[in-house]
C-alpha cells in the first residue's frame, strides 16, 4: 500500500468535501499532480459522508458498532475485515457486480413475475442482500470511482440520443402542454412534501432533488441527481419506496380510466374507439418493434463509447470553466453556481444539442439505448449496496409518504389542469404516467389499453422529460440547500 503524506490526505478530503474547506481546496486542486490524487487510498464516501480508509481492513464500521450487517464481526475476527470480499479486491467485486446485473436482466426477460418487479429492482435487491450478509463491503473504490465516476456519466448521453427537440415539439401537439403542467405539479409536490416531512427524514433535500428528476424524467435523471448530490445510502431506500408506490400508482391510473366519475367529467374518444372496434393490433405491433432484438456491430460500440466520452469531456470542461467564473457566495450566486457549475446540466445540454442538430449522425449509433441502460443497471446495483435492511424498514414508510405526496400533487395538477383546458381523459392519464413512470411505462399503458394513436406522442413527451428532469431536479435541490 502506498503511504501518502498527511498533507495530501487533508487536501484530498478537502477537495471531496462540500463545506467551505472543500470549496477553497477545489480552487487550488490544479496545484497538486493528478497522479498523487489517484494514488491516495483515502476519500470521502458518497454513502456515509465520513472520511475513512478504503483498504481491505478499512471498511465503514457500522456492521460491528451498529449491528446492521450480519457476519461483519465474524469476518473481522477471522479475516481482519468486515466483509467476505475485501474492498480492494476489485476483480472479485466486479465479477459479482456484472454477474448480478446479467442475472437480473435475464430474469426480467425470462419470467413474468420478474418483469413485474423489473430487472433494475432485482439487481438492487441482490446488492442489498450481499451487503447486509457482509459478503461485499459497503464502500470501495469500484463503487465510487468506477460506477459513480464513469458508468453513470457515460450512460446518460447514450440514453439522451433520442431527445431530438425539433421532432418532439413538432409531433407532440397538445400532449406536451399537459405534460408540462404535470411537471410543474411534480416540482410543487416536492416542496409540499419537503415542508411536511423534512424534520423526520435525513438528507431529504437530496431525495427531493432525485425524485423531482425521476418523476419528470426517469431513471437516468435519478442516477444523475444521486451522483450530483452524493445521495448515498438514502438513495437505496428511496428506490425501494418509489417502486412500492409505482405499483399502486399504475393501478390507480387504470382504475381512473374505467371509472364512471372520470368518464362523466372528461371526454374519452380513444376509450370509446377501442370499445367499439376492440382492435389492439396496431399498438401491439409498435410494442413488439420497440422491444425487438437489434443488430449491433463493433463499429457501433466504438462510436457509442467515443460519442459518450466526448460529450462528458466537453461537459466537464464547460462546468469547470463556469464554476470558476461564478463565485459561490450569497443565495443567488450559490444557485447560479450550483446549476451552471453542474456537469450533469451540461452533459444533458450537450447531448440534447447533438441529438437535435446532429440527428443524421446520431441516428446511425445503433445500440445506444441498450448500452446506456446497462450502465444504469450497474448504478442501481451499487446504490443498493450501502442500504441496510433495518434502515430501509424504518425509512421506507416515511419515504413512501414523501413520494406519495409528490405523486398526488402531480395528479391533481394534471386532472385539474386537464379539466380547465378541456383535455381528453386519455391524454391526462398518459401525461401523468410519462411524468411519474417515464416514456416506456406510459407507452406500455397506451399499448395495453389500445390507444395506439397516443403511443408515439407519449413516448416523445416522456423523452422530453429526460431533458428537463435533471435541470429541475438540480433547481429543487439547490433551493432546498442540498
Amino acid at each position: 500500500m502506498v503511504k501518502i503524506p498527511e498533507n495530501l490526505k487533508n487536501l484530498w478530503f478537502g477537495v471531496r468535501g462540500r463545506g467551505e474547506t472543500g470549496k477553497k481546496m477545489r480552487k487550488t486542486i490544479r496545484k497538486v499532480p493528478d497522479s498523487a490524487a489517484r494514488l491516495a487510498p483515502v476519500g470521502k464516501s458518497r454513502y456515509t459522508g465520513t472520511k475513512h480508509p478504503q483498504g481491505a481492513t478499512g471498511q465503514k464500521r457500522e456492521g460491528i458498532l451498529g449491528g446492521t450487517r450480519m457476519f461483519a464481526a465474524y469476518f473481522m475476527n477471522t479475516l481482519g475485515r468486515e466483509s467476505l470480499i475485501a474492498a480492494d479486491d476489485t476483480w472479485a467485486l466486479l465479477a459479482l457486480l456484472v454477474v448480478s446485473v446479467a442475472l437480473a436482466i435475464w430474469l426480467e426477460q425470462k419470467y413474468i413475475w420478474a418483469s413485474k418487479i423489473s430487472g433494475a429492482i432485482i439487481a438492487l435487491l441482490i446488492a442489498l442482500a450481499a451487503s447486509n450478509l457482509s459478503i461485499i463491503p459497503t464502500s470501495c473504490p469500484l463503487y465510487d470511482e468506477v460506477i459513480w465516476g464513469y458508468a453513470v456519466p457515460l450512460g446518460i448521453p447514450l440514453l439522451l440520443l433520442e431527445c431530438n427537440m425539433k421532432k418532439i415539439w413538432r409531433e407532440t401537439g397538445r400532449m406536451m402542454v399537459i405534460f408540462l403542467i404535470g411537471a410543474a405539479g411534480t416540482v410543487a409536490g416536492a416542496f409540499v412534501a419537503y415542508a411536511l416531512l423534512h424534520p423526520f427524514i435525513p438528507q431529504l433535500e437530496a431525495v427531493a432533488a432525485m425524485m423531482t428528476g425521476s418523476y419528470i424524467g426517469g431513471g437516468v435523471n435519478f442516477a444523475a441527481l444521486a451522483t450530483e448530490f452524493d445521495a448515498g445510502e438514502i438513495a437505496g431506500s428511496a428506490t425501494v419506496a418509489d417502486n412500492l408506490l409505482m405499483a399502486l400508482y399504475f393501478f390507480a391510473l387504470l382504475l381512473f380510466a374505467g371509472m364512471k366519475f372520470f368518464r362523466r367529467h372528461y371526454t374519452h374518444p380513444h376509450i370509446d374507439a377501442v370499445a367499439k372496434s376492440g382492435d389492439f393490433k396496431g399498438a401491439q405491433t409498435q410494442a413488439a418493434a420497440y422491444w425487438s432484438r437489434k443488430d449491433i456491430s463493433l463499429k457501433d460500440i466504438a462510436m457509442n463509447v467515443a460519442y459518450s466520452t466526448a460529450v462528458v469531456f466537453a461537459a466537464k470542461l464547460i462546468s469547470a470553466s463556469i464554476s470558476a467564473l461564478i463565485p459561490d457566495t450569497g443565495v443567488v450566486l450559490h444557485m447560479l453556481h450550483t446549476f451552471f457549475g453542474s456537469e450533469y446540466v451540461w452533459i444533458t445540454t450537450v447531448a440534447m444539442a447533438c441529438a437535435t442538430w446532429g440527428e443524421k449522425q446520431t441516428a446511425k449509433l445503433a445500440g445506444s439505448q441498450e448500452i446506456g441502460t446497462y450502465f444504469i443497471y450497474l448504478f442501481l446495483f451499487v446504490i443498493g449496496v450501502p442500504a441496510s435492511i433495518s434502515k430501509i424498514l424504518t425509512e421506507t414508510p416515511l419515504l413512501l409518504a414523501f413520494t406519495a405526496i409528490m405523486v398526488v400533487v402531480n395528479m391533481l395538477f394534471c386532472f385539474v389542469g386537464g379539466k380547465l383546458l378541456h383535455f381528453d381523459l386519455e391524454d391526462i392519464i398518459l401525461a401523468s404516467n410519462a411524468n411519474i413512470g417515464g416514456p416506456t411505462t406510459a407507452a406500455g399503458m397506451a399499448i395495453s389499453q389500445g390507444w395506439s394513436a397516443l403511443v408515439g406522442p407519449v413516448m416523445l413527451v416522456g423523452t422530453f422529460g429526460y431533458v428537463i428532469g435533471t435541470y429541475l431536479g438540480i433547481l429543487v435541490g439547490g433551493l432546498l440547500g442540498a
